[in-house]
C-alpha cells in the first residue's frame, strides 16, 4: 500500500471541533498534513447540479474485480477491509489502479446540493506509479446492504490488529448505475494528499440503520460520526458521465 495512505496514529486527529484535533486543525497537527489546511483541491466537496458538466467522453468505468483473501481492521477512525491478494482493478485513462482497501464514513462525506446521505463507502485504488483513485458509493436508510451483511459478524469483533476474514469478493459491492461524477480532489483523512481521482456513483443505494449503527459502535469515542466537513471547491471542475441511450453494457 502506498505510504501516502498509511493510517496515522488515531489519537492524533478526531472529527470533533473544539478538541484541538478536529478537522479545522488537521493541517496544523503534523507538518506532513499541511495539505489538510492549505490545499486547494481538498475533498469532500458538495456536488452541485449547476456546476456539473456532462462529459460523455469520460467513458464507462472499467471494473475488473476478483475475489481475494482479506482482513478487517478497526483503524480507530473507521472500519476497513484490506485485501491481501490481488482483488482486481479499475482502469481510468488507460491506467490501471489496483484495489487495496475499502472503508465507510457516516454520514456521507460528499454532499449533494447541501444534503448528506447516511453512509458513504470508499474503494481505494493505487496505480503502480503511486496515483490514487477512489470510488465512492452513497447510501440512504432502507433495505440492508448485502456486502455489509456478510461482513458485520467480523466487524463486531474487530480490533486494531488485522483480523483475517477469508476470501472477500469486491464484486459483491453493487454500484447499481453506470452514471458517475468525476473530479480531482484529495484524501479525506490526514495527510489529505491531493491529486486523487474521485469517481462518485450517481445512484444512491440503501443500508439499514442497524448496519450503520454497527459500524459506528465498532469505532472509538469521537469517531462515530466520521465525515470530514465539505471543503471549498471553487474552480474544481465536476463532470458527470451518462451512458449514451443507444447501448453499451453495464
Amino acid at each position: 500500500m502506498s505510504s501516502e495512505y498509511r493510517e496515522e496514529d488515531e489519537t492524533q486527529f478526531t472529527y470533533i471541533e473544539g478538541t484541538g484535533k478536529g478537522p479545522r486543525n488537521w493541517g496544523k497537527i503534523n507538518p506532513h498534513w499541511e495539505a489538510c489546511g492549505k490545499g486547494q483541491m481538498q475533498s469532500p466537496i458538495d456536488v452541485l447540479d449547476r456546476r456539473v458538466e456532462v462529459f460523455p467522453n469520460l467513458g464507462k468505468l472499467r471494473r475488473d474485480y476478483q475475489a481475494a483473501p482479506a482482513a478487517v481492521k478497526n483503524r480507530g477512525h473507521d472500519i476497513t477491509v484490506i485485501w491481501k491478494g490481488d482483488a482486481g482493478k479499475i482502469t481510468i485513462n488507460d491506467t490501471d489502479y489496483q484495489l487495496q482497501q475499502c472503508h465507510w464514513h457516516s454520514p456521507s462525506e460528499h454532499t449533494f446540493n447541501g444534503s448528506r446521505h447516511d453512509l458513504e463507502l470508499h474503494l481505494v485504488h493505487y496505480s503502480s506509479q503511486g496515483g490514487i483513485a477512489v470510488v465512492a458509493i452513497v447510501y440512504k436508510f432502507g433495505r440492508p446492504d448485502r456486502f455489509l451483511s456478510k461482513l458485520l459478524r467480523h466487524v463486531n469483533h474487530v480490533n486494531h490488529r488485522e483480523r483475517e476474514i477469508g476470501i472477500v469478493n469486491p464484486g459483491d459491492i453493487k454500484f447499481g448505475s453506470r452514471k458517475y461524477f468525476r473530479y480531482i480532489g484529495s484524501l479525506t483523512v490526514p495527510p489529505c494528499t491531493e491529486g486523487v481521482i474521485w469517481t462518485i456513483v450517481v445512484k444512491v443505494r440503501t443500508v439499514s440503520r442497524e448496519q450503520v449503527r454497527a459500524l459506528r459502535d465498532a469505532v472509538h469515542d469521537g469517531y462515530e460520526a466520521n465525515a470530514r466537513p465539505t471543503q471549498l471547491s471553487t474552480g474544481i471542475p465536476m463532470y458527470v458521465y451518462t451512458p449514451r441511450p443507444n447501448g453499451g453494457s453495464t
